[in-house]
């Protein structure tokens, strides 16, 4: 069980849950390769990285979008459904070409939650944007 489904409180429900772009994995493939001429150094790199992704989960649920990341510490950003402005999509050429991009939900005051790498960026904006408050 992750991180999402252990702070859900009572009467919230994860709605959908957002996985990154394949194209996020990108650099574990770098490191790998250079692993050749490096003798096995940039291994480690590629395990660093490997752990860092596995361990973000993003989502939304009736009552608030959650960004979790961390491998041992945890760092959180939330945000209620109720205090979302807008929501945002950036995306540069290689973005659109391949369909990923970043994700920012804006709220009151100058709290912003960005989920970067996302698939299907335009998906995910309006799963944010159909979430009906509780």
């Amino acid at each position: 069980m992750g991180y999402i489904q252990e702070s859900l409180s009572k009467d919230e429900e994860v709605r959908n849950l957002f996985k990154l772009h394949w194209f996020s994995k990108a650099p574990i493939v770098i490191w790998i390769i250079l692993a050749i001429p490096t003798f096995g150094i940039t291994l480690l790199l590629a395990l660093w990285e490997w752990l860092r992704l596995r361990n973000i989960e993003q989502g939304v649920t009736n009552k608030r979008v959650i960004l979790k990341t961390g491998i041992i510490s945890r760092k959180s950003e939330e945000m209620k459904i109720s205090s979302i402005e807008t929501v945002e999509i950036i995306q540069g050429i290689t973005g659109r070409m391949f369909g990923f991009g970043t994700v920012k939900v804006t709220g009151r005051g100058l709290s912003d939650v960005l989920f970067k790498n996302i698939a299907d960026p335009m998906d995910v904006k309006r799963k944010i944007e159909s979430v009906e408050t509780a």
